[in-house]
């Protein structure tokens, strides 16, 4: 018997939660159950497994459990970037060996596709548009990490635009930044908004449980999933809960739970609107991997993100939602002098699944127990392309990008605690400060 030592806890202010769509949950499992096919945490990997087993298995049910609410746990949180192109921050353009970026950009375009042909198919109003991204910097050390970048762009023949700081309020309203590189192939989507209408959109063959967090697991020839209310025997389960994988015995010290916090605005007024100038939908990414994403809304309010914490259960806490906000309140500040009067409605923190050396585990966990997990800050994209490819690699599928993600070596080992946390902490506050104005 497995004992599962920590459950999935955010807090209740995520703002993309509250502003999207309300939507009847399902219910929670009670009672005695068993199928074939069990596919634990429907966040974008989960649910794209669950419908692509799905599709490769019509006359099979596919039960699919969320421990929370679909689209209030960490893929409703993010910072609604669905990404194309590759970024290895341990290459000095960024992009490193070309045969390997290729494929990584193959990953995360097809990973696009599929969100873009669901949300045609299936009319889900997340606001989703292809607006592409800027990537700004204000200090010389995000200067270089540009024109790094720019360099390896062009070495993977992807198109870009230089913009000069005295152009960008004409894009993005704020003067604060000294240059810009805009790629074109970003999507921008309303996160929760999206999670909740592809958890509505399952095929017929799916069976959803919400609110139904497993406790304990019996593994074997089946493998059974205890929780308050009852039991449900798999003969085949996928963990696609990320860092929450660890929990059920799999890939223990290897996987991060970061979490980030973000604050989003109340709405602009129209005289507002007109100070700040610009488009009127845009995002933004920090050239310091510490620094603040930023966002102009649909409905004309402004997100704002960042600062980290090292969380090891993967449970939300208060005391840095307190501490942040001030932060975001200053980072604010800097870059909308124009809006002195606009404040926040919601902050919320949402965790990333991290591996010291940047990879997945993609594959079989143990007999009939599989799993995609350690997204590494892509789950739009990735989670989403990945958890499609597994269910198909099940249907006895194989092709590049099949075989590009079994042959990765998986997350890697992290050093014993206490050292782990101290190291980790340390390296957060130190890339947080050295981020200086770009934070």
């Amino acid at each position: 018997m497995t004992k599962v030592t920590s459950l999935p806890a955010d807090d209740v202010t995520c703002g993309w939660f509250h502003l999207s769509q309300p939507r009847q949950a399902r219910s929670s499992h009670v009672g005695n159950k068993e199928a074939h096919w069990v596919v634990v945490g429907a966040g974008f990997t989960g649910l794209a497994a669950a419908r692509q087993l799905a599709l490769n298995f019509p006359d099979e049910e596919i039960v699919l459990l969320e421990a929370q609410e679909v689209g209030f746990g960490s893929s409703g949180r993010n910072a609604g970037f669905a990404i194309d192109l590759p970024h290895d921050i341990g290459a000095e353009d960024y992009i490193g060996d070309l045969a390997t970026a290729n494929i990584s950009l193959k990953l995360n375009v097809s990973g696009q596709n599929m969100l873009k042909a669901l949300v045609e198919r299936h009319r889900i109003d997340c606001h989703l548009r292809p607006s592409g991204k800027y990537q700004a910097a204000v200090e010389d050390r995000g200067i270089a990490v540009l024109d790094a970048y720019r360099r390896g762009l062009d070495k993977l023949g992807q198109p870009y635009e230089m913009i000069e700081g005295a152009e960008l309020p004409e894009h993005i309203g704020t003067s604060f930044y000294r240059k810009a590189l805009f790629t074109p192939g970003t999507v921008l989507i309303q996160p929760a908004a999206l999670v909740k209408g592809l958890a509505d959109s399952l095929p017929a063959n799916v069976t959803l449980y919400e609110h139904t967090a497993i406790t304990d697991v019996e593994y074997g020839e089946k493998t059974v999933l205890i929780h308050r209310n009852g039991r449900i025997t798999a003969q085949k389960l996928l963990l696609t809960n990320n860092a929450f994988g660890a929990r059920f015995g799999f890939l223990q010290g290897t996987m991060l739970p970061i979490f980030t916090y973000a604050s989003l605005t109340r709405e602009l007024t129209g005289e507002e609107q007109a100070r700040l100038g610009g488009k009127d939908f845009w995002g933004l990414i920090p050239a310091d991997t510490y620094g603040t994403t930023l966002r102009r809304t649909h409905d004309n309010r402004i997100l704002v993100r960042n600062s980290f914490s090292f969380n090891p259960d993967g449970r939300s806490k208060q005391k840095y939602l307190d501490r942040f906000v001030q932060r975001h309140r200053e980072s604010f500040a800097r870059r909308f002098p124009m809006l002195p009067d606009v404040e926040f409605d919601y902050t919320w923190g949402g965790s990333l699944a991290m591996s010291r050396n940047h990879q997945g585990h993609f594959g079989e966990l143990a007999p009939n127990v599989y799993g995609a997990l350690c997204c590494n800050g892509l789950g739009v994209t990735r989670g989403t392309v990945t958890g499609a490819l597994l269910a198909d690699w099940l249907a006895g599928q194989r092709n590049e990008l099949i075989d590009f993600l079994l042959a990765s070596p998986g997350p890697n080992r992290n050093p014993p605690e206490p050292f782990l946390s101290t190291g980790v902490n340390m390296n957060l506050m130190w890339g947080q400060c050295r981020a200086g104005m770009e934070a």
